[in-house]
């Protein structure tokens, strides 16, 4: 995850796949689908094509819950303001 807490590597989906340590790579320094291993031979390898689609849905599904998040946000402050409350009153109550 980046500083954002962003998913944008493959390893950000494979953690949430299963639970403990499952997998790893013959390579820590060079995370790349290539020097992918499993650990649990109950555990499947997942095909690359699958690791970056689920990557690209860990990032859509972010992406999305940031955006409702300020939409939300932004629709709170319109209705305060609706209700007659000036900006310096919202940002007491919402802190922003």
């Amino acid at each position: 995850m980046d500083i954002n807490f962003r998913p944008n590597h493959i390893e950000d989906y494979l953690v949430q796949l299963h639970t403990g340590q499952w997998f790893g790579w013959s390579d820590v320094k060079n995370k790349i689908y290539e020097n992918l291993i499993i650990h649990d031979d109950s555990k499947t390898k997942p095909t690359e094509q699958e690791c970056i689609n689920g990557l690209a849905q860990l990032q859509s599904d972010f992406d999305t819950a940031q955006t409702n998040t300020k939409t939300k946000k932004a629709s709170g402050k319109q209705k305060l303001k609706d209700l007659g409350l000036d900006d310096d009153e919202i940002q007491a109550l919402m802190g922003a």
